[in-house]
Order: C-alpha cells, then sequence, then structure tokens
C-alpha cells in the first residue's frame, strides 16, 4: 500500500481519525490519534513529531524530540474504536539526523532481517509463536507502604468449586487439568472463537484455538508461521485483539506468565527456520530430519540462551514459571520429543516444509521484535562459527542420575541472573549493527532499576508466613 493507498483506503472506509501506533522497548503499544483531514501524503516522509522522553526505556531527556514515520503497509481499520479509525504502525526517527531511532523495537528488527539478507545465509526467516493467556473475571492488587496483595479470581477457577454462585454446577477444571476439555468445562469456546474471528479480520491466519492445562481460563490461540517482521507486527494486533475483546465480555485477558501458583504458567513456544530461495534450510537427513545447518542454529541458541532470556523471559515472573517441574522448559538441551528440553524439534510431519526448532522457554511479555530478532541473531552466529550443540537429550529428565543431571546446563534462575548474562554476552547482537550497544545498555539499566531494585525494596507477603513469629 502506497500513501496515496493508504489515504484512498481511509476514504473508502470512512475514516474520521487516524491511529499512529509505535511500540516502546518493553513490547507495549502507544499510540496518538490524529483526524484524517489533517493529514496528507508528506507524513510518509516527514513523519510526526512527538516526545519521546516519556516512553519507557527511551527517556533520553536531552535527546526528546522525535519522529514516527507510519509505514502504509501496515494500515488497518481499528475494529475497537467507536468513531471509524485507520490504524497504521510506525517507526521511530532521530529528526536531526534522519536516521532510525536506535531504540525503536520496530527497527532492530527490520535492521535484523536486512543482515540476514546481508550475509547471505538465507533470505527468509519464519516465526510460529504459541502464546498462552489467562481470562479472569477479576483481578485486583496493591502495593503501600503498610499493605501488599493481589487477588485474581475466575469462574473456571478450582478454588471455586465450593463457591455459591445460585448455582454453582461444577465443571471447574482442575489443577493442571484443563487441557483440551470440551464445553460445559471449556467455559471460554465462544470467547475465543469471537477474538480468532477478530484476528481473521485483521489478517492474522490462526491455526487453532484450545484450553490450556491450568485452570482459571488458561488459553491459547496459535497463528500460522509469518515472516519475522510480519509475525512481530501481528504479535501486537494478536495482544491486543485478546485483551480488548476479554474486555468487551466484561474479562480481564493477561499474558502474565504465572499468575497462579501451584499450576501451569504461559510460555510462548517459538518455532523457527530460515529459508533461501523458496526451500528450508533446516531440512536434511540428520538428527530429527535436521541439516548441518538447523544443527549449528540450534548449537547458537543454545551457546547464548541466558543472554536471549533477558529478552525473551524479560520479567521477573517469568522465572516462577521456568521452574523444575509443570512441564517447565528449563534444560538447556534439544531433543526430538522431549518437552522438558529448552528446544524441541517437532515431528509431527516428514515434510521437509514443516522442519523447524522449538525454542520453549520464552513467554508472551516478551517483546516480539527484540526477542525474534536476538534468536536470529543467535541462530546466525552457530552457523557462522559451527557451534555444536552436544549431544540431544532424549531420555525421561526425571530418570537420570544425578551425575548425568549435573553435566545439563540449566536456563538462568531469575531475571537478574538473565540480564547479567546478557550484560556479558551481546556481541552477537551487536553484528551489522543490528542492536546497538545503548539499546543493550538502556534496557538493561531500565529493568535494574524499575523493576528489580522495586522488587528487592517491598516487603512480600508470603515473608508474613515464614517470619512474623520467629
Amino acid at each position: 500500500m502506497t500513501p496515496k493507498e493508504f489515504l484512498d483506503f481511509a476514504k473508502k472506509n470512512g475514516a474520521v481519525f487516524m491511529d499512529l501506533k509505535f511500540v516502546d522497548l518493553l513490547g507495549t503499544w502507544q499510540h496518538c490519534t490524529y483526524p484524517v483531514d489533517t493529514i496528507d501524503e508528506s507524513i510518509f516522509e516527514e513523519g510526526l513529531g512527538f516526545d519521546g522522553s516519556s516512553i519507557r526505556g527511551w527517556q533520553d531527556i536531552n535527546m526528546s524530540d522525535m519522529i514516527a514515520i507510519p509505514d502504509p503497509t501496515t494500515a488497518m481499520m481499528d475494529p475497537f474504536f467507536e468513531q471509524p479509525t485507520i490504524s497504521v504502525i510506525a517507526d521511530i526517527y532521530d529528526p536531526v539526523t534522519r536516521q532510525p531511532y536506535g531504540k525503536d523495537p520496530r527497527n532492530v528488527t527490520l535492521r535484523g532481517v536486512e543482515y540476514l539478507k546481508k550475509v547471505g545465509v538465507a533470505d527468509q526467516v519464519f516465526i510460529g509463536p504459541e502464546p498462552e493467556f489467562f481470562i479472569f473475571d477479576e483481578v485486583r492488587y496493591e502495593q503501600t507502604q503498610n499493605m501488599g496483595f493481589y487477588k485474581i479470581d475466575s469462574v473456571e477457577g478450582a478454588w471455586n468449586t465450593n463457591r455459591i454462585e445460585e448455582p454453582n454446577l461444577g465443571f471447574k477444571p482442575g489443577y493442571k487439568g484443563g487441557y483440551f476439555p470440551v464445553s460445559p468445562t471449556d467455559t471460554y469456546h465462544d470467547l475465543r472463537g469471537e477474538m480468532v474471528r477478530y484476528m481473521m479480520q485483521a489478517g492474522i491466519t490462526v491455526e487453532a484455538h484450545h484450553h490450556e492445562v491450568a485452570t482459571g481460563g488458561q488459553s491459547e490461540i496459535d497463528m500460522k508461521y509469518e515472516d519475522l517482521l510480519k509475525m512481530a507486527d501481528q504479535f501486537m494486533w494478536y495482544k491486543y485483539i485478546i485483551k480488548n475483546v476479554a474486555r468487551m465480555h466484561g474479562k480481564s485477558a493477561t499474558f502474565m506468565p504465572k499468575p497462579i501458583v501451584e499450576d501451569n504458567g504461559s510460555g510462548m513456544h517459538t518455532h523457527f527456520s530460515l529459508w533461501k530461495d523458496g526451500q528450508n534450510l533446516f531440512a536434511g537427513n540428520g538428527y530429527a530430519g535436521l541439516s548441518e545447518m538447523g544443527i549449528h542454529a540450534i548449537g547458537g541458541v543454545l551457546k547464548h540462551a541466558p543472554a536471549l532470556l533477558a529478552f525473551a523471559a524479560p520479567t521477573s515472573n517469568s522465572y516462577r514459571r521456568l521452574v523444575p517441574g509443570y512441564e517447565a522448559p528449563v534444560n538447556l538441551v534439544y531433543s526430538a520429543r522431549n518437552r522438558s528440553a529448552a528446544i524441541r524439534i517437532p515431528m509431527y510431519s516428514n515434510n521437509p516444509k514443516a522442519k523447524r526448532f522449538e525454542f520453549r522457554c520464552p513467554d508472551p511479555t516478551a517483546n516480539g521484535y527484540l526477542a525474534w530478532t536476538a534468536m536470529l541473531m543467535a541462530v546466525l552466529d552457530g552457523i557462522e562459527n559451527k557451534i555444536e550443540p552436544g549431544k540431544p537429550l532424549d531420555k525421561n529428565i526425571y530418570e537420570l542420575t544425578e551425575r548425568e543431571k549435573r553435566r545439563i546446563r540449566s536456563v538462568p534462575g531469575s531475571l537478574h541472573d538473565s540480564l547479567s548474562a546478557l550484560e556479558r554476552d551481546h556481541d552477537f547482537l551487536t553484528k551489522g549493527g543490528v542492536f546497538s550497544d545503548d539499546l543493550i545498555k538502556s534496557y538493561i539499566s531500565y529493568k535494574r532499576e524499575n523493576e528489580l531494585m522495586e522488587l528487592a525494596i517491598r516487603t512480600h507477603p508470603y515473608e508474613f508466613y515464614l517470619y512474623y513469629d520467629n
């Protein structure tokens, strides 16, 4: 879609407003809305100015003026505004140098795709994420000097089997018992179906939707794999649609990895493959049907996994999920079928076009632009340096001897450890200028100062249970 076609599309659909969206460093959409009759084709070259000093992770008060240049190819009608509104995703530029802003996550992905083509390894990278989420009826939380609590509730919650609901009809999915039940146990089938319908209207190809393992409304909607940039854009629409459709029905959807204690958390297993001239480069005659390139790609991801998780499992809550048990992928090994391995090679099909690996550690709080581009850079480093991932783990992890277990590397145990790993190991990300040192430094600083430090100084409610009577 050209700028002229964008304006024609807006007119054809009776758009009154244009909603300009861009993503902050942590992966949340920001937006500003303009009357359509005040814009023309010049905005696609000159951009629209705004104050970037209040955007999370940017906040350079001495360089606050920025411009957002809309990408007309991302245009679509926003389904959630009362007034007809055309939505467009923007890239952020420095108004003085007219260069892409180094901390804009979408610009990182654009540079990553350009670097992939420049090195000539492949001409396309496909991403297929499986984001999980919870649907709650209520969420309350507070943290003050003298109080700290949270409370979530769901009509599906296993803890509500005895609640007076006048009448309570039962059929609550039990803890770890929510995988694939039909109605009436799965009460969110129609709600997920409506989410899927909105996604299809937005051009997203959905493969399936279903209830997930945990009680309390855990769900999954799977998108068909797409080109890296397109999928990163789609993921923003995916979360936007799920949250807004839930809100329309008086529900609250969250992508928080571990909101429920002692039940499965929400992950975002990510399927990855490289292609060139229409051929899947990961298909071959090696282990699990992989090519040598595919094996080295896995080697790169496993080598850099601790640093990758600073982007792919980017919250302190992420590491409530990444603990042994609960089908958690905490072991930095690969396997054809073992779901406790960080990387799995799906074996559902022998078709070479279907050959890929699945990185199981990420969760849906990740910024897709940063997490998936970082994965790409780890893959390219593995291929370039022929990094061997070691032997696959095809045994039951719970049946290994203690000696065997000690030989297996594990994911970092906390966000602090992942950020420290990123601090030590990020040269593979800055190749070709894909990630800037400034972005990495700012990201680590923001996470440490605004999340880890704030958590460290706050009393945890469970500490009263442990220590009050000591």
